[in-house]
């Protein structure tokens, strides 16, 4: 049985974009540096986590931002005035970063730094809770944001990104009591999707759960490298 044409190029596409993906990995790996593909819909708080989470981390890594976004540099500016590298990827009318396009920013990115240097690369995507999900980056982990102002179903309607993400971070959790919705009703729809999925709440305005965010990453970095390197 033939596939109809436009199945055979999405799977072509796919597998174009996978052998990508794992060129980008190998380069991560051979310069030792933890990859987090940072994933939500528009407006759950992905930038607003980095400008939190970035000053603290600095003290004890050294990091850099390829920042994806659809037709602006908004996002890549706020964080260029934490004093962290980054890298802004426009990616015109695609909904969401592909494993070339991350290619194309760690080309630009070694234009001003040595990635051997770096411990920690941030990939903050396009903010859409579809299409990122579907294509690698060579990321070693998911991070998927959800704020509680989406609402408890988002995890049953849009499975995918929750099912394949490796934490799943509940923001502007300081709006809770303005909101009908229930912190436990998030974690269970979500444990539900993904019951191996780390969920952590957390406000990047009152700082509530950041240190837990951060012992994950810690952990996550040592886990992920450290054996690597002890085979190497």
């Amino acid at each position: 049985m033939h596939l109809p044409l436009e199945d055979r190029l999405g799977m072509n596409l796919l597998a174009a974009n996978q052998h990508q993906a794992e060129h980008n990995r190998e380069h991560f790996e051979a310069w030792q540096v933890l990859a987090l593909n940072v994933m939500s819909s528009p407006g759950a708080g992905k930038t607003a986590l980095l400008e939190r989470s970035l000053p603290q981390l600095a003290q004890e890594w050294s990091m850099a931002v390829l920042e994806g976004d659809m037709t602006t540099q908004l996002d890549a500016e706020r964080l260029e005035a934490v004093g962290i590298p980054v890298v802004p990827i426009t990616t015109g009318r695609s909904c969401h970063l592909d494993a070339a396009m991350v290619s194309g920013g760690l080309k630009l990115l070694r234009e001003r730094l040595n990635p051997n240097q770096l411990d920690l690369l941030w990939v903050e995507n396009v903010g859409n809770l579809v299409c990122p999900a579907e294509f690698e980056v060579g990321e070693h982990h998911k991070v998927a944001l959800l704020s509680v102002t989406e609402g408890e179903d988002k995890p049953l309607k849009y499975p995918l990104m929750f099912r394949q993400a490796d934490v799943v971070l509940i923001t502007k959790i300081d709006l809770l009591p303005y909101l009908p919705v229930e912190l436990e009703t998030f974690r269970r729809n979500i444990n539900s999707i993904n019951p191996k999925a780390s969920v952590i709440p957390v406000s990047a305005v009152t700082g509530e759960g950041i240190d837990v965010w951060h012992a994950w990453l810690r952990s996550a970095r040592q886990n992920t490298l450290e054996p690597a390197l002890a085979m190497a």
